[in-house]
This record gives structure tokens, sequence and C-alpha cells, in this order.
């Protein structure tokens, strides 16, 4: 899930030019050695992954899990999202169409 497609990558630089006048964090705040593609790693283990980050405008995490082996192996991304304020409810409003285009774009990249 480090790559993503070309237009999901020109959306986010969009964003990043869009959000840095409002003092919001941007995909290069992190050190990259601690990233999971644009996101900040929170925590990791074998069966799951949760990235993201708090900001003046929301919280905001991704959790990947992927079943144990011995099967049909299963990866899912659950994406929650808490608004502190009116910038943060107009933000995810803004962003979730796109967000629902993107999390299964990088998903169909993992099952390839």
């Amino acid at each position: 899930m480090t790559r993503q497609p070309r237009w999901a990558a020109t959306l986010l630089s969009l964003r990043n030019l869009l959000v840095a006048p409002l003092g919001l964090k941007t995909s290069g705040s992190a050190a990259p050695s601690d990233m999971i593609g644009i996101f900040p790693v929170v925590s990791e283990t074998p069966e799951r992954l949760i990235a993201g980050f708090n900001d003046r405008h929301l919280d905001f995490r991704v959790v990947v899990d992927v079943t144990p082996p011995g099967g049909v192996r299963q990866v899912t991304a659950t994406t929650l999202v808490k608004t502190h304020n009116w910038l943060g409810r107009t933000y995810l409003a803004i962003i979730m169409p796109f967000h629902r285009l993107i999390v299964p774009a990088l998903l169909r990249q993992v099952a390839s």
C-alpha cells in the first residue's frame, strides 16, 4: 500500500497545497522511516497496522488488518475520523468522495 495511483498522488499534492495556508498538517510532516505510504505509523503488528495523525481540525487513523496465514488471506482497511470543529467537518465532507475511490484502489493493488 506504499504505492498509490498517480491520480491519487496528484489529489494529495493538491490537498497539501490547499491546506498548508490553513496551518493543517501535510503528508510530509513526519519522518520517512516512520511512514507507511503517506501516513505516520502509530503501531504495527504482523496482523494489524495503524497509521494516522492528530491535527487541529480532526484526528485520523487508518487500520489495515490482515488475516493470519493458513487459508485465504483477507486484507481490510478501516478509516476512523474524529472531527474537532467546523473545519474538520467541512474538510471531511470534501475529501470523503475521493477517499471512497482511493482506499479501494489501494486494496486492489494489494490483491494483485
